[in-house]
């Protein structure tokens, strides 16, 4: 598959740059992805998403982070913490807020990381996610120049988020950025983690970021990734874990915007009492496609995983769902859960999902299922009855459907993101729950 010579050129100038070996690490990006391509339908795990049309797309690169600042407002999360910001992948070190950060603990734009710090970035770069593992995670690796660096030091619970915030702008010319996340949590550690992906309207921009955590021992994380990018976009993301001893890690993977989305969630359980929740919600509209695939494998015993992820799709959008969870042979005494639920809102719209298990050991407790059902017209018909007219009530009963989701996210100014997406303004905060029980 031909490729845009502006991207060819990039990706040979990009070889060349930086230390050693992060120039042999984008050499053999550069090369594996002038070898496959942005994948097509023909490969089993892009089978009902198609990235081909981007081969002839001419995508620029930003050359500044100027952005309105009152627009900046508006789109950022209202919400206290320490905060690293970047505008079509550049570090805008005006936006950030990395004041009285806790000693113990990292945040830098990856940039200055490479300046300050180069010894962390080389021993974690690569090292979960390789450039075999997709033809986006080798274009990442090719043109990785900015990210960030966050490392939680031993012992220390964070009572704030670390947030990180990647702004979309709308542009005469279409970017692409491609951020690199570590996350280092040390033994004993706590901390939440957001990433935050919007786009400004009209934006019509590819976002590709790698994210690769590694947790030690008793660390917990709660990792947030709130994707609102326009829906003129396409944003892909790859978020793969290395879970230690008596480790915790809680995804909340919620899916809003874009045009074309995919998103690859993978934990590995490498040792006893090592524990993962995924949660996950995807709202498309109009003609969105959002794309979730998952693994959880389990490589030692007494492992435990709990994965619930939620769809919701209106007009024609085209939701996937793709879930494995893998249990190695010996690995006795693990709980796996999986379910997928979908709701869809039009005739037009669909769900393709596919939950599966893959298991090697016999001394396991493990279960996966899926469901794919309408709003109840009864329901819709009760709430009528109390006053609430047709469309609130919709949106209500769709919002409710998605509390299971929504009731473990711990940040209003996350949860008010959702909600307004997902129904609309509402006039008050609602008892969900209450309230459609009160309907049947």
């Amino acid at each position: 598959m031909s490729l845009p010579e502006t991207l060819v050129q990039r990706l040979n100038g990009a070889a060349e740059a930086g230390p050693a070996w992060l120039a042999e690490q984008r050499r053999a990006g550069a090369a594996r992805f002038e070898e496959v391509g942005f994948p097509t339908r023909r490969l089993e795990e892009w089978k009902y998403t198609d990235m081909s049309k981007l081969s002839a797309a001419d995508f620029g690169v930003a050359d500044s982070a100027e952005f309105d600042e009152a627009l900046y407002d508006e789109l950022k999360l209202d919400i206290d913490a320490w905060r690293l910001v970047f505008v079509d992948g550049i570090f805008s070190p005006r936006l950030s807020d990395l004041e009285s950060l806790p000693e113990g603990v990292t945040m830098a734009p990856l940039s200055q990381a490479l300046s300050d710090d180069q010894q962390a970035v080389r021993e974690q770069l690569g090292r979960l996610t390789g450039i075999e593992f997709s033809a986006f995670s080798a274009l990442n690796t090719a043109l990785t120049g900015e990210g960030a660096l966050l490392r939680i030091g031993r012992g220390r619970a964070l009572d704030k988020p670390l947030y990180l915030l990647f702004v979309s702008r709308r542009g005469d010319t279409p970017v692409m950025s491609h951020p690199r996340i570590l996350v280092d949590c040390e033994q004993e550690s706590e901390a939440t983690v957001i990433e935050h992906y919007v786009g400004q309207q009209g934006a019509a921009n590819l976002t590709n970021a790698l994210t690769e955590i590694r947790m030690a021992k008793a660390s917990r994380l709660s990792h947030y990734k709130l994707q609102e990018a326009s829906q003129s976009e396409y944003h892909v993301a790859s978020i793969q874990i290395d879970q230690g001893r008596d480790s915790h890690f809680t995804s909340h993977n919620l899916n809003l915007g874009g045009a074309v989305v995919r998103n690859d969630l993978m934990t590995d359980l490498n040792d006893e009492n090592a524990t993962a929740d995924f949660l996950g919600l995807f709202f498309g509209q109009e003609r969105q496609h959002i794309d979730n695939h998952t693994k959880v494998n389990h490589n030692a015993p007494r492992t435990y995983s709990n994965e619930n992820y939620k769809g919701i799709l209106d007009g024609r959008a085209r939701g996937v769902f793709n879930g494995r969870v893998y249990i190695k042979r010996d690995a006795q005494q693990v709980l796996g859960y999986q379910n997928n639920a979908n709701l869809l809102l039009s005739d037009r719209a669909e769900i393709d999902t596919k939950p599966e298990l893959e298991i090697y050991a016999d001394d396991v407790q493990c279960s996966h299922g899926t469901t794919t059902g309408q709003l109840d017209e009864n329901a819709i018909f009760a709430l009528r009855a109390r006053g609430i007219d047709e469309q609130m009530a919709r949106g209500l009963l769709t919002l409710a459907f998605a509390t299971e989701v929504m009731q473990r996210i711990r940040h209003t100014a996350v949860t008010d993101r959702v909600e307004r997406t997902v129904a609309g303004k509402l006039p008050e905060r609602f008892n969900l729950e209450s309230l459609v029980e009160e309907s049947r």
